[in-house]
């Protein structure tokens, strides 16, 4: 497997990880009084499992999308890009008609 593959999985797997962190942390605290709402309705697991999905994409792409802005080298700080002035229309006045209402 490739070496770029290897660490998109490892840093999405690292935002499994704290995605897993955050939904115990969410139940351990009963925030919203979730954990009564999870263990006394038969959709609870599903509730959980959902939680943890949804939580582990958004950590994940977090992760890794930090991981990737964080390899630039260290001569990436010259003045790059195009600095090319924009096109600045000159102000054109448009006689508008209004209609006397007195």
């Amino acid at each position: 497997m490739p070496d770029h593959i290897k660490l998109i999985l490892r840093h999405a797997f690292y935002g499994f990880l704290i995605s897993l962190a955050f939904v115990a942390m969410l139940l351990w605290f009963n925030v919203a009084n979730l954990w009564h709402l999870v263990t006394h309705t038969a959709e609870g697991p599903i509730a959980v499992l959902m939680l943890v999905v949804f939580c582990t994409i958004t950590f994940g792409s977090v992760q890794i999308g930090h991981m990737i802005m964080s390899m630039g080298e260290e001569d990436d700080d010259e003045d790059g890009g195009k600095r090319d002035d924009l096109p600045v229309l000159d102000p054109l006045a448009i006689p508008i008609p209004v209609e006397d209402r007195r």
